[in-house]
């Protein structure tokens, strides 16, 4: 098993007729975040969506523990957590339903499991109203409880701090730092730096 579980080898990527991603190589050891900054088009999302699989590049490959990705989509897939602008919530399940779903697919989840991953969010009392009533920064903290339950090795975070407030914004932080603690990788695509309690920073920054 390798230290540096992710590498990205000269990744090109074009939407449209723009190229967006330039021949992109980098290397992300366990227990490191990298921050991906850039100004809007600059293809920041862009690259956490080939990171998952879900935007195949014109060139390059992406390998985790030295195996290329798309040999096994599949279960490359079961070792990550991809978190979009829009959390991944249905409006009409209930908070707590919507998280038996998601997480439930991935590992046993109980009830007390559920609550205290709420609580900890700052959303406690979402589990039983329905997402489409939640403010965005309750769902916000709905998905934030999803993630930190998912326990898997690599994070794919886009903007995680939208629509948050100070106290959410520190939480981020929180679960980065408890997620790298346990010997996880973590990208994160922002237009702000992360909050300062996230250890073991690399900066990446894409040109627009």
């Amino acid at each position: 098993m390798s230290n540096q579980p992710l590498r990205v080898e000269n990744l090109h990527l074009w939407r449209g007729e723009r190229h967006v991603l330039r021949g992109l190589t980098f290397s992300l050891g366990r227990g490191t975040c990298l921050q991906v900054k850039g100004p809007n088009g600059s293809g920041k999302t862009s690259l956490l969506r080939t990171l998952c699989g879900l935007i195949y590049p014109e060139e390059g490959r992406v390998l985790w523990d030295g195996e290329d990705v798309r040999r096994d989509l599949r279960a490359f897939h079961a070792r990550l957590a991809y978190l979009g602008h829009e959390p991944p919530l249905k409006g009409d399940l209930t908070a707590g339903e919507n998280l038996r779903f998601w997480v439930g697919v991935r590992r046993r989840l109980s009830l007390a499991d559920l609550d205290a991953a709420l609580a900890r969010a700052g959303a406690g009392g979402c589990s039983a109203r329905l997402v489409r009533t939640l403010s965005a920064g309750q769902r916000r903290r709905v998905a934030l409880a999803g993630l930190a339950l998912l326990a898997v090795p690599l994070w794919l975070l886009d903007e995680p701090t939208t629509n948050l407030d100070a106290d959410g914004q520190e939480l981020v932080g929180q679960l980065i730092a408890e997620q790298l603690a346990r010997g996880a990788t973590v990208i994160a695509a922002v237009h702000h730096d992360l909050p300062r309690a996230v250890p073991a920073i690399e900066q990446l920054e894409l040109a627009a």
